[in-house]
């Protein structure tokens, strides 16, 4: 969301955003036009993001309309709950799947933050998280961005006031997040959080922010914290133009996914979130990195081991574009083809001491 410096005169203030939606739209023309595309001028900025801005960019430049609400199946015995969490730095909606089988005692929380133009329903159908979660006995929240909090349903990892802990989103989020913990007595080393593209990269966010409420970070076709302060440097970082990443504190443990086709984010956006999860100086002991295949799509798979567990996974998958690797066919941005991206993350989040 943009700042503007308050008791500044009111023409100042609307000169000034007219400036930043001028701008704008001479980003988004001059990086559509390198790909022989138009779209028309933009007439507001909310989020900190054109709202004429297609979720796509750059490179994968078109996406679907934010999908409508999904009928999620529930199964006999399972709760697909609506909720509201409200906080000084906002409010948000979301859903929590309660898996019949947490009758026999709930095991642990995964967070799941979507993509942009997605919604909480549609994600929970295309990952197929909440069959996980009756297996494994998992409660898992999934977090609604407003419309009017990003015109594309983005999380907003590209601003600076949404990057840091007691701030932002990741305040809301991590409030939001700690509720359903309570209500189930759920320790912290059990909660986890899981996200794509713009979720995955707040999902980075909360990791190092909030280490006391996610013990580990599930990161799909994500960016780096700090990756971006803005517009212009999203649009860097996407292309693969970020900054090398800095420390993120005692990071969190990480699995990454990111397709080596991905035209919307670059494959080294994963290459740099694993550089800054093991940047917290951790004695390294083991790291091995293999080839391997599954239902028919190769993939290269590095597997790091600090202080004897499992710091980091990081999967790059031949072929794979902008989209959740062996996702369920009914949601959006979902590969049908494997590796299955929940069921592995799901596998290292519990895994705390053997692969």
């Amino acid at each position: 969301m943009m700042n503007f410096n308050v008791g500044a005169p009111r023409r100042a203030n609307d000169d000034a955003r007219q400036s930043r939606i001028d701008a704008a739209n001479d980003l988004v023309q001059r990086t559509l036009a390198q790909h022989g595309l138009t779209a028309p001028a933009m007439d507001r900025l909310p989020g900190g993001m054109p709202s004429g801005l297609p979720s796509g960019l750059p490179g994968g430049l078109t996406a679907p309309p934010r999908r409508p609400a999904a009928n999620v199946p529930v199964p006999k015995g399972a709760q697909f709950l609506q909720g509201t969490h409200s906080s000084a730095a906002g409010a948000r909606s979301f859903r929590t799947y309660v898996p019949a089988s947490a009758a026999q005692g709930v095991q642990g929380a995964v967070t799941m933050l979507h993509g942009c133009t997605q919604t909480a329903e549609d994600f929970a159908i295309g990952t197929g998280m909440n069959a996980l979660a009756e297996a494994h006995r998992l409660i898992v929240i999934y977090p609604q961005q407003s419309r009017g909090d990003n015109a594309q349903s983005c999380w907003n990892w590209f601003s600076a006031g949404d990057q840091r802990r007691g701030r932002g989103e990741p305040e809301i989020l991590a409030g939001l997040t700690q509720s359903v913990l309570d209500e189930h007595a759920i320790a912290p080393e059990c909660s986890f959080v899981a996200g794509l593209s713009a979720g995955a990269a707040m999902a980075v966010i909360l990791g190092a922010a909030y280490g006391d409420t996610f013990a580990a970070v599930g990161a799909h076709s994500g960016l780096p914290l700090g990756a971006a302060r803005d517009v212009p440097s999203a649009f860097a970082a996407m292309a693969g133009n970020g900054p090398e990443p800095g420390s993120a504190g005692a990071a969190a443990r990480t699995i990454i996914f990111h397709g080596a086709a991905d035209s919307t984010v670059h494959p080294m956006n994963g290459v740099r979130i694993a550089q800054q999860a093991l940047a917290s100086g951790a004695r390294q002991t083991i790291d091995e990195e293999a080839r391997g295949t599954r239902a028919g799509r190769g993939y290269t798979r590095r597997i790091v081991t600090a202080g004897g567990a499992p710091q980091l996974e990081h999967w790059t998958i031949d072929g794979l574009g902008h989209a959740w690797s062996g996702g369920q066919p009914g949601g959006s941005y979902t590969d049908a083809r494997g590796p299955d991206a929940s069921a592995e993350m799901i596998r290292f989040f519990l895994n705390h001491k053997d692969l």
